[in-house]
């Protein structure tokens, strides 16, 4: 019930809390108390997006066709992204920020090809768009650039980034003199105080072993907690001790990952009439026992490296549930408050907290999972989103 700027949810589940209870809203602030009461729905924490394109994102009536490979990919974008302008960029990225806000997502990370020593067009509409959305969606920009790029003429590049708050990022996948050029790169981080953000080792192939040597970076540097690595398809198909110990190691280093369902299920193993037998899912299970932070994020929505999605981490979580055999109430955390963490941003359900939350109808994770339908109010200032409910 509301009344007069104030709201109580009775007998409701809270994410990570045993029990039920009786949740008020008053103003901007929470209250919780314990409650008798059941069946009130499920309340989650704002959810968080750790690793998106929003510079690419809804593009794909524009491709030539669906590609089969990450390369493939790559080229399609790479052609439409000589026709990109400012206002095609901020129309696009503009309407997933708002998929994402409707959604209950408080916080993103957004990569940005970054192909020449020049910033490109798209940070800077980005940048832009982040100050615009601020106290929506808490929107950080990450550059994403070939590794030999960032090795080799890297610092305007880590200068810019740094100017504007952003995370540096390289895409890294079997190149020659790997460990060197990888030196390079956390050299500029650390001259420049820079977070590192890796798309590595996005493909089945054995040899593509670059988290290792990120990993062995990371651990010589001391970066634990400033090294994100996404994707590391290549480790679902390497021997089972050898990825024991890397992960192992990365647990050891303090290096997280980013475990991207939609796109990787959709694009590796993609051959014409043929079901996938290789999903391309990086053994998460394991890197989590081996101590390695784990998120969930969008990656990719409608573009060539993925034809579907809608910014919804609700959606995220129950592709990443059915295609990697999860329980649900153990992951929370990789689509909300872990995920917000490395986006910079706090995301709790706390007594005297602020009312920023989503409630689902829903009795527990499991019972969220399988009702994709089931209705969705997020909150935000204490206040029910206009159109939100879904």
């Amino acid at each position: 019930m509301r009344d007069q700027g104030s709201a109580v949810l009775e007998g409701v589940r809270i994410a990570g809390r045993e029990g039920h209870w009786r949740l008020e809203v008053a103003g901007a602030r929470l209250s919780l108390a314990p409650s008798q009461a059941t069946g009130g729905g499920l309340v989650l924490p704002l959810m968080a997006d750790a690793h998106v394109h929003l510079d690419k994102t809804f593009t794909v009536d524009r491709m030539p066709g669906r590609p089969s490979t990450l390369f493939e990919a790559i080229e399609m974008m790479s052609r439409d992204a000589e026709g990109w302008t400012e206002a095609d960029l901020r129309a696009r990225a503009s309407a997933g920020l708002e998929r994402a806000f409707a959604h209950g997502t408080g916080a993103m990370r957004s990569h940005v090809d970054w192909t020449a020593p020049k910033a490109p067009l798209a940070w800077g509409v980005l940048n832009e768009l982040a100050q615009d959305w601020r106290g929506r969606v808490e929107l950080q920009l990450a550059s994403l650039s070939p590794l030999d790029l960032l090795a080799e003429a890297g610092e305007g590049i880590a200068r810019r980034v740094a100017r504007d708050g952003g995370v540096l990022g390289a895409f890294v996948y079997r190149n020659a003199r790997l460990p060197e050029k990888l030196g390079r790169v956390f050299d500029l981080a650390e001259r420049h105080g820079l977070s590192l953000d890796f798309h590595v080792d996005e493909g089945l192939e054995p040899e593509a072993q670059g988290i290792d040597a990120i990993v062995a970076e990371t651990a010589r540097r001391g970066f634990g907690g400033r090294v994100l690595c996404g994707h590391g398809c290549a480790l679902s198909v390497r021997p089972e001790d050898d990825v024991r110990a890397v992960l192992d190691r990365a647990g050891a280093a303090g290096l997280a990952l980013t475990v991207l369902p939609t796109t990787n299920m959709w694009l590796q193993d993609n051959r014409t009439g043929l079901t996938p037998r290789l999903r391309g899912l990086a053994p998460f299970k394991e890197a989590r026992a081996s101590g390695v932070e784990v998120l969930f994020a969008s990656d990719n929505v409608r573009d060539a490296f993925c034809p579907h999605g809608d910014y919804d981490m609700a959606d995220v979580l129950r592709a990443t549930v059915l295609g990697a055999q999860l329980d649900p109430a153990d992951w929370l955390g990789a689509v909300t408050t872990d995920a917000a963490r490395w986006c910079g941003a706090v995301h709790a359900i706390e007594d005297g907290g602020l009312a920023d939350f989503i409630w689902h109808d829903a009795s527990d994770p499991d019972d969220l999972v399988s009702h994709p339908r089931a209705a969705r109010q997020v909150w935000r200032g204490g206040q029910p989103l206009q159109g939100a409910t879904s």
